[in-house]
């Protein structure tokens, strides 16, 4: 069995990578107009359940239809539940301190250097990153263990992320905890439940796109990336390397994992907990 229309790949991938551009476009526009660049945050989950859709849409009488609608459902529910948490987080903010220091550097138009290096570029990774739902959604081969291994793997991961994500906001919300370090909950656990949770998804995508060795070998670039973005690139490393003078920030780091929930390590005797301001 051919693992997937070559044609309709050809269709699936060029229509994705338009859904992405589209929008990042609009992102664009209103970030633009509310000189507000952080709606790209947004932007990135609504651009992953547009290309999901239009995969989904496109795929229809290619793919198995089972598997199609599966992992095209998963990966909406997974963009609009993040895009939706990122605007409710930012509800009132000013702009993100990241895309501040990036359009203070800007030579020429600021706008048009936001365009290239911020909208353009998340646009490209979104893409890339879901490949996996692309290739899975064109898979004729009916449903096996690993599309249901996969689903399974995915909602692990958005359940840490969602789980994560509310503990979070809950604890932010109580003014007596302003100024102090999280680690409460499955933040006791990891020190980035909501990235390790995004590992999880991409993982899990990924593994509902190996029902053929060649999708398998096609699609893994997206988890890998996905993971690189997560710990090396502008998760992990970067929010880490934001809360690195927060009081009580290296004793947290010292006994909670750095990723892999794992049980927290005991405090060293004498050692104070988070202090209050």
């Amino acid at each position: 069995m051919s693992p997937v229309d070559t044609t309709a790949l050809g269709s699936v991938l060029a229509a994705s990578a338009a859904a992405a551009l589209v929008v990042m476009l609009v992102a664009f526009a209103v970030g633009t107009a509310r000189r507000l660049h952080r709606i790209v945050d947004v932007a990135w989950g609504i651009a992953f359940a547009a290309v999901a859709s239009v995969s989904w849409f496109l795929a229809d009488g290619h793919g198995d239809d089972v598997r199609r609608s599966l992992v095209a459902l998963a990966t909406v529910v997974w963009g609009l539940r993040l895009a939706a948490h990122i605007a409710r987080r930012g509800r009132g903010h000013g702009e993100d301190p990241r895309y501040a220091r990036m359009l203070a550097r800007a030579r020429g138009n600021p706008a048009l250097y936001a365009l290239g290096k911020v909208y353009l570029l998340q646009g490209a990774l979104v893409w890339l990153v879901s490949l996996p739902v692309q290739f899975a959604v064109l898979t004729p081969r009916p449903p096996d263990a690993t599309l249901y291994l996969g689903l399974a793997v995915w909602a692990a991961g958005v359940a840490c992320e969602a789980v994560g994500d509310h503990q979070l906001a809950r604890f932010k919300s109580d003014p007596a905890n302003r100024g102090r370090v999280m680690d409460r909950g499955l933040w006791s656990w990891t020190r980035h439940p909501n990235y390790f949770g995004d590992f999880l998804v991409w993982w899990g995508l990924y593994l509902t796109a190996c029902a053929t060795w060649q999708t398998a070998l096609l699609s893994l670039v997206s988890p890998l990336v996905m993971s690189g973005l997560l710990i090396w690139g502008s998760g992990k490393r970067l929010l880490e390397a934001h809360m690195r003078d927060r009081p009580g920030y290296a004793e947290y780091r010292a006994r909670t994992s750095g990723f892999v929930p794992l049980p927290p390590r005991p405090r060293r005797p004498g050692t104070p907990g988070p202090p209050r301001p």
